[in-house]
């Protein structure tokens, strides 16, 4: 199993849409995320003293092909459908990898 954490930025006008969203997101899309091997995936908001909305997000990786994976759930027509709602809502980090959405971030402790 790994751990997955990433950021982006929420549109303030959008937050409350994003909110309402997750919290009845489609069944489809959520058999979608564990069929994928996700588990334990959260999303946490929080407003930072720059004065933006940042969302976290916290998953964990079962499988043992993470890009066939990801490319799977990217290539399915609910989920296509479901990041045309939520995409208006963010505001993707400048400084983000080549091919990111949400900007991966560093685990830098865990405890087991």
């Amino acid at each position: 199993m790994k751990r997955y954490g990433s950021v982006i930025q929420v549109h303030p006008h959008k937050i409350e849409e994003y909110k309402r969203l997750h919290a009845n997101p489609w069944p489809e899309v959520v058999d979608a995320i564990r069929e994928v091997n996700i588990a334990n995936y959260s999303i946490y908001l929080r407003k930072l003293p720059d004065g933006n909305h940042y969302l976290f997000s916290y998953f964990e990786y079962v499988g043992s092909d993470f890009a066939g994976d990801m490319a799977r759930m990217a290539s399915l027509e609910v989920i296509q459908k479901w990041w045309g709602l939520c995409k208006p809502c963010h505001a993707p980090l400048p400084d983000r990898a080549e091919g990111e959405w949400w900007a991966c971030m560093e685990e830098v402790f865990h405890t087991a």
